[in-house]
């Protein structure tokens, strides 16, 4: 697939789980949850290359989280 200006890329849930290093199951149940947007296509899931992008620039790991929670109760 090509990158054309204008035309919007979309992800299997394989290339999802390879990009973030989960499980496939993780990352259906983002789907499943809403927390990841995705469109059904047939019993398939594609997610938008955009949203993937949104998804993991705006959310924070556990581990970040907790070691700022440990600096303001210090």
């Amino acid at each position: 697939m090509s990158d054309q200006p204008g035309r919007q890329r979309y992800l299997t849930v394989v290339e999802v789980a390879e990009i973030m290093r989960v499980s496939k199951m993780t990352v259906y149940r983002l789907l499943h949850s809403g927390e990841m947007p995705g469109v059904r296509v047939g019993r398939s899931f594609r997610v938008p290359a955009d949203a993937l992008e949104h998804y993991l620039a705006t959310s924070i790991p556990p581990v970040a989280a907790a070691d700022e929670a440990d600096r303001r109760t210090s």
